[in-house]
């Protein structure tokens, strides 16, 4: 990186610390471990009563908290991770490409930027490329060097938001901000939500494989990226549903739908144990009766996936609208699990919305739940389902016990706010998504779904239960 930029991160990183300043920021290393815990480890999760985990959208953590003090941010990146290269040319760029028309004309340095000087983070960017097979290219083995030259916004994804702009970066400064947390798989939001309910990829049952319209498969060219961008990996690979697809429930729309699934996933665990819980999704109501916001995701709602959740059934119940959870936070009825899915108007998602509609929404929820009664005994967890694009410095692992060939992919933000919850405190520790998964499994002594969500570090180190935090 070079010596200018690296003046610039430093003075971002200053205004930020005086921001966030009061809590002492502590970090936990990288390399410690919780282990994976089995049935019954509870340990210091015993407290947590309610846990909401609130899934926004399509941001990296360098996007966003790239310039947070104490975290491994945009000012630790190598050169290497730093400087893009273009996939054809196999040479950095000159000036970085722009697609966005907001930075059209532009002759950047090939090097992360503030975004906020060309758009401000009231104001809407276009959406960027994030799909299964691109992201693999983008991430590069671990260089991180090819986010441009895959993106079809180029130069935007190597952009960056001054994390002292961001509301809910006043919240991450107060409690726990987990910056080496991943996306449990590569790509987009469909196939995370699945990672986020059944530590899995969906497998599309009797797929057409002929080489027709029907055929959903994904088809390869020389440079690693697709030719035919398929909902289905290659069919090398099999079967599975790997990009956008559609649910075969309602609400839905016609275009390409995923069989109705059937294996196990959180929710059927968390019900056979009897444990409450419900995934409340921005927009359900208006969408289950046939009036659906613009901005409703069809994709976004996993469990509608599901024969156990299907119109009729009686898991259906479980699915519900975002007002009713906020109606809960604020009449002290929250279930044990909570997943709240805000619609795209508030979801931070690039293209949708803004990035400041999406953190005030957050705020919002946060402070229905922290002024609520059960404020007492619950944990926040809120984090982004995928990267939305956007590039980070750092490389995903690929050890055995971590990785497998779904991903993970690229580091997302993730911010635990809880009474519970330790102050100013970066949490190094490894997680991805499924790391969510083992901390309802540790706690309510479930089962674990997979092998990722069984090896997953639990968010344990977050919590000091016991030492007085209110």
């Amino acid at each position: 990186m070079n010596r200018s930029l690296r003046r610039v991160l430093a003075f971002a990183i200053g205004s930020l610390t005086v921001m966030g300043a009061g809590p002492l920021f502590t970090a936990v290393s990288a390399g410690a471990s919780n282990g994976p815990g089995g049935n019954g480890n509870i340990g210091g999760l015993a407290g947590i009563n309610h846990l909401v985990v609130i899934y926004d959208e399509n941001h990296s953590f360098d996007n966003l908290y790239g310039l947070f003090p104490g975290a491994n941010g945009i000012s630790r990146a190598s050169d290497t991770a730093t400087t893009q290269v273009d996939l054809a040319t196999g040479q950095p760029y000159t000036c970085l490409p722009q697609t966005d028309t907001h930075l059209v004309g532009t002759c950047l340095p090939d090097q992360p930027f503030d975004i906020t000087k060309y758009v401000g983070a009231d104001q809407k960017t276009r959406d960027l490329v994030h799909r299964y097979y691109q992201e693999q290219i983008q991430i590069d083995g671990g260089k991180m060097d090819k986010f441009v030259t895959v993106s079809d916004a180029k130069g935007l994804s190597l952009g960056y938001y001054p994390t002292d702009q961001l509301p809910i970066a006043k919240e991450a400064a107060r409690y726990v901000l987990a910056d080496n947390f991943f996306h449990a798989a590569f790509g987009g939001s469909f196939l995370n939500h699945q990672w986020l309910v059944c530590a899995c990829t969906p497998v599309y049952a009797h797929a057409v494989s002929d080489g027709s319209s029907k055929d959903l498969h994904t088809i390869l060219g020389s440079n690693g990226l697709p030719t035919k961008d398929g909902q289905l990996t290659t069919k090398a690979t099999g079967d599975y549903a790997v990009n956008t697809i559609f649910p075969a429930s309602k609400p839905t729309i016609p275009a390409a739908q995923l069989p109705l699934l059937t294996n196990a996933t959180i929710g059927d665990e968390l019900s056979g144990a009897g444990v409450s819980w419900a995934w409340y999704s921005g927009g359900w109501n208006n969408a289950v009766a046939g009036s659906a916001d613009p901005l409703f995701q069809y994709h976004h709602q996993p469990f509608n996936y599901y024969a156990n959740f299907a119109p009729g059934t009686p898991g259906r119940a479980h699915l519900q609208d975002e007002t009713d959870f906020i109606a809960a936070a604020k009449a002290g009825t929250l279930p044990a699990v909570s997943f709240v899915k805000p619609i795209g108007a508030d979801n931070e998602h690039p293209g949708y919305t803004d990035v400041l509609r999406g953190e005030n929404h957050l705020r919002d929820l946060i402070n229905d739940i922290r002024n609520g009664p059960n404020w007492s005994d619950t944990a926040i967890v809120i984090t982004y389902d995928e990267h939305g694009g956007f590039w980070d410095h750092v490389a995903p692992p690929t050890d055995a016990s971590h990785s497998d060939i779904w991903g993970p992919g690229s580091r997302v933000p993730t911010i635990v706010i809880s009474p519970l919850a330790k102050r100013g405190f970066v949490d190094h520790t490894l997680y991805d998504t499924t790391s969510i998964l083992a901390t309802i499994e540790r706690r309510w002594d479930l089962a674990p779904l997979g092998t990722r969500d069984a090896n997953a570090n639990d968010l344990r180190r977050a919590f000091t239960l016991g030492e007085g935090n209110a």
